[in-house]
């Protein structure tokens, strides 16, 4: 017997676990005896094991099957129209999240070269760039030079029929290019513009180059990431540049909703460092609250204690304690009542003043435990606690799993191409991954067409560079 557990939207194929009949059979051929379309399915594992499907499955094997999120459903933004005009990581990570929705997103870019990310590499997975890859699935590629005039007619046409505009150039290229906001307005009034910048279309910032590392530092978040008294450290992954990306996205859609009321579109500003600014979050109230200037806390709470990372035996763990109820069962769960019985550790309030003796003793206890051992007790306990996870770990765990959170698309080139999922799911209008991430120019006739361009027009467009 082989047993089978489906994650995420596959579930609608039948019982979530399963004990099946199946020994010496691969696993795709257990998908498609369990009628589950082999598009549906991103990813095999077998206890425990990201595997092929050419795995022969054994008798006790456990077959865990991850959703594709592929398919044809219509998102929440299906219908809208998305004239994409941007690169790099902020803009694209916009359009990404609006495309997983269902809009049509027509990627604008250099013919011959294209978006600068497709050169980012290593790494690469068949010579394609696995950065640019990341962020750029559901959407369509058109190539087109913004500085010969034909392909300025092209885009004007796109802007006609678009809801949204989505850019990211320098402040004023796109107005240099011909294009500046009372035009687009004028050409379409019900279109969306949205620029992408770090500091803003206007204003003493706008020339100046942002990259994530220089918007992180002059938003503050370094000077709040790192261990009390170190160097300031950036977040491990580019987050300016996406939180810029989600807010603008968030945008998008607010202007959609208020054009149902108006029936006008609007212009957008979104900017990286005020992406930053609004994640100060806490750290912001503190400073306003009382003048403090917040400093670098390691992975420590100033104002609760248990609240860290420790170090277990084979690795590290997340344990957070933020009333006495946790704190009494993390002291059950550890075999330490006797700090029950402690009044340095009576309430909160004392732990915080006596954190330095405190904090050793768990140190200790937790320190000759392993990590897998030390998240089930505390789990069993109903006490916050989560490993500290390599990526490898990461995509192996069975929360993400079961959410789906691997999606794949079957590339030309790259071949089976794995990405994290989308992240929310929506119960009437779900997301879904429906494109790889395309060619350079992979729809440049497809979407000339859909303008109204003959082939004889699109041929000659072609031989004089504006395509």
């Amino acid at each position: 017997m082989v047993n089978v557990v489906l994650h995420g939207e596959l579930r609608q194929h039948g019982d979530r676990r399963r004990s099946i009949e199946a020994t010496g059979r691969t696993a795709s051929e257990i998908v498609a005896d369990l009628g589950i379309p082999a598009a549906e399915t991103a990813a095999f594992v077998v206890n425990g094991e990201q595997v092929d499907g050419d795995v022969v499955l054994r008798d006790g094997d456990t077959l865990e099957l991850l959703p594709a999120i592929s398919g044809g459903a219509a998102g929440a933004l299906e219908g809208i129209r998305v004239v994409d005009l941007t690169r790099a990581l902020a803009g694209p990570y916009c359009t990404l999240l609006l495309a997983d929705h269902g809009a049509d997103v027509v990627k604008i870019e250099i013919p011959g070269a294209g978006d600068e990310t497709r050169e980012w590499a290593p790494p690469a997975i068949n010579g394609v760039s696995a950065y640019y890859l990341a962020i750029n699935r559901n959407k369509r590629s058109v190539t087109c030079d913004l500085k010969h005039p034909d392909g300025k007619a092209i885009l004007e046409r796109l802007v006609e029929r678009a809801d949204v505009v989505v850019e990211n150039f320098s402040p004023g290229v796109l107005a240099r290019l011909g294009f500046p906001d009372d035009r687009i307005r004028a050409m379409n009034r019900r279109a969306i513009v949205c620029h992408i910048s770090g500091f803003g279309q206007d204003g003493p910032g706008r020339a100046w180059a942002a990259y994530d590392l220089v918007v992180q530092g002059m938003g503050g978040v370094m000077s709040l990431t790192g261990e009390p008294g170190g160097d300031p450290v950036m977040v491990g992954v580019p987050q300016a540049d996406m939180v810029a990306g989600m807010f603008a996205a968030f945008a998008i859609v607010a202007a959609l909703e208020a054009r149902h009321r108006t029936g006008q579109g609007q212009v957008i500003d979104a900017t990286m460092i005020g992406g930053q600014v609004a994640l100060l979050s806490r750290q912001a109230a503190r400073y306003f609250a009382d003048g403090t200037i917040p400093r670098p806390e390691g992975n420590v709470h100033a104002s609760i204690v248990p609240y860290q990372t420790f170090r277990a035996q084979d690795g590290f763990v997340n344990v957070c304690c933020a009333n006495n109820a946790l704190f009494e069962r993390l002291c059950h769960a550890l075999d330490l009542d006797e700090l029950l019985d402690d009044a340095r550790f009576a309430d909160n309030g004392s732990r915080v003043q006596h954190r330095a003796s405190l904090i050793p003793l768990l140190e200790a206890r937790i320190g000759s435990i392993p990590k897998g051992e030390i998240v089930r007790k505390l789990r069993e306990a109903n006490v916050p606690v989560g490993p500290i996870n390599d990526l490898g770990e990461v995509f192996a765990d069975p929360v993400v799993r079961h959410l789906g959170l691997i999606a794949e698309s079957d590339h030309p080139v790259a071949g089976r191409v794995r990405a994290p999922g989308i992240p929310v799911r929506l119960s009437e209008t779900p997301p879904s991954v429906r494109r790889h991430p395309p060619l350079l120019g992979e729809h440049t006739d497809e979407v000339l067409t859909d303008l109204g361009y003959t082939a004889a027009e699109i041929a000659r467009l072609r031989a004089d560079g504006a395509v």
